[in-house]
């Protein structure tokens, strides 16, 4: 039976969630419900931070029924969280599948990208502006799915080139098998590693600036009635000199060649995707060429339709996937499956994700801090809700912060306590201290979540700890940035 217990995870690893599980059993009657809460916040960031030992729903949902079980929240409230969320679920359940048939569009652009710039300081840039730029008018996990899409790829087509065991390069003008492997297989995986984490960085600088970068910004510009032009000028001062550290960060990084950024890809492996896109051009055939068009116009209307707000996301993923299967003749339900693998278990991790931010409500966890920043000098209050915000957003989910938070300066806005230009600081400086310093780790951010739980994860070794070592830089300079800026424009 315990070795049935959470399949082939390490023996250590069953026996400290046991004890978590024990453990807080027995702290609700002897430290209280609130400690009990915050040392459940402590073992959920630990489940996240073991993704490579066992998937994370497995083991935060054991500590989600056990935080139902105690009473720390209730499955209405729970729902509750879902429901307020239900858009970025059904982003996840259909827009994430939406992407997987245009796998091919993807390859195709990418893999000209890849082989023809051949800086890689040229080549992250493109990434974190691109990503950036994607983000500010689509969804940071939609352009995240894209880059997971395309780097997953690239790694299919150098493992497949490396299981084939192929003869000697020089004589026969193939590559030599020992050269795809060891070394040069690391190489290719930090590569890959550090320009999907350029791209996910991206989309948190892409995602600040506009109404529609993350789901927070939103709500946030919904409270203040804030359109999207309004919405990009008020972040603006703020926002744009971040995007600008950004940029500089990513040339120092891959400059230095520190914090795991800087690996070029190995020559074998550009090889190897040269010779693989020559021969896709080659073997191409009409049909393909077809789906491939199907694939380019379904892109231009998944652009369009997001950019104009037509529908909410997830609807505009359905219509895609419709839209591309119904063209291209794919009419199995075998085959329209497969596109749902890869999101369904990060949807079932964000649900029991919400339980936890449930409990976080119910047990008024923030509440203490929010109260001590609404009575510091008026002032001095826009930085603190920013550090406030960027704080907690580390250690939790930046829209259940940023909700909390706009809730309690609307309250206090309503009742006479502020007046609105204070009330436009504020909103201003929890946007973007919900938005910036959550980098620092893949709890603050859906993307960064969803990226450390996909399929690439593993093959690439991006693990928990790695990426909050990547990510490190960039929340020092985007979160450093931030800070002066709004203490300079707020204050």
């Amino acid at each position: 039976m315990f070795k049935s217990f959470l399949g082939h995870s390490p023996r250590w690893f069953k026996l400290v969630m046991i004890g978590f599980l024990i453990f807080n059993i027995i702290s609700v009657p002897l430290l209280g419900k609130t400690i009990t809460a915050w040392i459940i916040i402590g073992e959920f960031i630990f489940t996240l931070a073991m993704a490579l030992k066992c998937y994370p729903l497995l083991t935060g949902g054991l500590l989600a029924i056990e935080v139902l079980f105690l009473n720390l929240t209730t499955a209405k409230h729970a729902y509750h969280e879902v429901e307020q969320n239900l858009e970025v679920i059904l982003l996840l359940v259909f827009m994430v599948a939406g992407i997987y048939f245009m796998k091919p569009l993807l390859m195709f652009i990418f893999s000209k990208v890849f082989t023809k710039i051949k800086s890689k300081v040229v080549l992250s840039l493109l990434f974190v502006f691109l990503s950036a730029v994607l983000s500010a008018f689509l969804d940071a996990l939609t352009v995240t799915a894209v880059l997971i899409s395309v780097t997953v790829g690239f790694y299919g087509v150098y493992h497949k080139i490396h299981s084939s065991r192929v003869a000697d390069y020089d004589e026969d003008g193939v590559l030599d098998s020992k050269e795809l492997s060891g070394e040069t297989l690391e190489q290719f995986r930090s590569f890959l590693r550090s320009l999907i984490m350029h791209g996910v960085v991206g989309t948190a600088l892409g995602g600040v600036c506009t109404l529609v970068g993350e789901p927070q910004n939103l709500l946030i510009g919904e409270r203040m009635g804030w359109d999207f032009v309004e919405f990009f000028k008020q972040m603006a001062p703020i926002t744009m000199p971040v995007l600008g550290a950004g940029l500089l960060t990513t040339i120092f990084l891959e400059k230095t060649k520190t914090f795991g950024f800087g690996e070029q890809l190995p020559e074998v492996a550009r090889e190897i995707i040269e010779k693989y896109t020559e021969e896709m051009d080659e073997k191409r055939t009409d049909a393909q060429k077809y789906h491939l068009m199907v694939q380019a116009v379904s892109a231009i209307l998944l652009i369009i339709g997001l950019a104009l707000h037509l529908a909410p996301v997830g609807f505009i993923g359905l219509g895609l996937i419709i839209i591309q299967t119904a063209f291209i003749g794919i009419t199995e339900e075998h085959h329209l499956g497969k596109a749902f693998e890869e999101a369904l278990p990060f949807t079932g991790l964000l649900v029991v994700f919400f339980v936890i931010v449930a409990m976080i409500h119910d047990q008024h966890l923030f509440k203490p801090i929010i109260d001590a920043a609404l009575a510091m000098d008026i002032s001095k209050q826009p930085a603190m809700f920013y550090l406030a915000n960027g704080i907690l957003s580390m250690i939790s989910d930046n829209v259940f912060v940023a909700t909390v938070y706009i809730g309690e300066v609307k309250a206090a806005f309503d009742s006479g306590a502020i007046d609105r230009e204070h009330f436009e600081k504020l909103a201003i400086a929890i946007n973007t201290g919900t938005n910036l310093p959550s980098v620092a780790t893949p709890n603050g951010q859906a993307a960064f979540l969803f990226l450390l739980t996909s399929a690439i994860a593993p093959l690439i070794n991006l693990s928990y700890f790695k990426m909050v070592k990547m990510a490190f830089p960039y929340t020092i300079v985007l979160g450093g940035v931030g800070l002066i800026g709004v203490i300079y424009h707020l204050s």
